[in-house]
């Protein structure tokens, strides 16, 4: 199949070759040159605008936006409309907001031009392993895009989720669960790295990957990143988010969902931000004015 390629990043680059080692054809076109030579050179074809890009697809064409969500997404989809005509299908490969991805749809359902929204994970891993799709949008669009689906996914790794924006929820939820998973091992690590006793964490993380109830991919990144690093001493304490945990959380509220673990996991990574926190000195000082309780000093 012959597909169009918008956004070459880390992600974007790689599902490029993973296309192209499948026997799909690729045109990529990125805002900078080098990130087009390089798929290029594995066998992609090189555009010098969305209308070139355009213009080197067949006549049902069929373009995958892997552009950070909000603004990139919709000037590319701008820039895009004029040149599509009707039954042309745009992917959303990004980590777009279901209820924007359904107001997309709408939009460009208006114009006869098919939106799929498509939440993707596998991270820099994905070009060997396989990347897990999530999508949704009009079923026959889904249907004739499946081909470029299956050969991104590893095995029974892909799912249609139904109307438009079920991808991209499927997908926020996706990753706020990731956020709750990720803290419990966070957390168990430092009790383990806190204890009286002199552990081996890599190897204890190791052991738990074989049969233990805890085993996932995220234990085994884990088992890796304390293999290179024993105590993580290279490593800062700050975490950022990109966004879908708070997007998990808002829906969960909408929606009358508690959501306690991922919505803790969420402020947790707020806290990692913090040089030092107000909210803590005003703990101590409360502590201080009702109990007599001791407070150190600041430098």
């Amino acid at each position: 199949m012959k597909i169009g390629f918008i956004g070459l990043g880390k992600m974007g680059g790689n599902m490029v070759q993973r296309l192209l080692r499948h026997g799909h054809e690729v045109v990529a076109y990125n805002l900078t040159q080098p990130e087009i030579d390089m798929v290029v050179e594995k066998g992609a074809t090189g555009a010098s605008d969305h209308a070139d890009l355009v213009a080197k697809l067949p006549e049902r064409k069929v373009i995958w936006l892997m552009v950070p969500a909000g603004d990139p997404v919709d000037q590319n989809i701008e820039a895009l409309l004029p040149l599509l005509k009707t039954g042309d299908i745009v992917i959303d490969g990004g980590n777009s907001f279901w209820r924007t991805s359904v107001a997309r749809g709408e939009k460009l359902a208006a114009q006869g031009v098919h939106y799929l929204d498509c939440g993707v994970s596998g991270g820099v891993w994905g070009l060997e392993n396989g990347y897990a799709l999530m999508y949704g949008g009009e079923a026959e669009a889904a249907a004739h895009c499946e081909p470029i689906f299956k050969d991104l996914a590893p095995e029974g790794g892909y799912h249609y989720c139904g109307a438009s924006g079920s991808g991209h929820m499927v997908k926020m939820v996706h990753n706020g669960i990731e956020y709750g998973m990720m803290q419990a091992y966070a957390e168990g690590f430092e009790i383990l790295e806190k204890s009286p006793y002199d552990l081996d964490l890599a190897a204890i993380g190791e052991m738990w990957r074989h049969g233990s109830v805890v085993r996932s991919w995220l234990l085994d990144l884990a088992v890796l990143a304390l293999s290179e690093d024993p105590r993580l001493e290279a490593i800062r304490g700050y975490v950022n988010d990109s966004g879908e945990g708070r997007w998990t959380i808002q829906t969960a509220i909408d929606f009358d969902v508690p959501a306690h673990v991922i919505a803790a996991s969420l402020f947790t990574r707020f806290e990692s931000r913090q040089e030092e926190s107000f909210a803590m000195k005003m703990l101590a000082a409360l502590r201080n004015q009702f109990g007599g309780h001791a407070v150190k000093k600041a430098d």
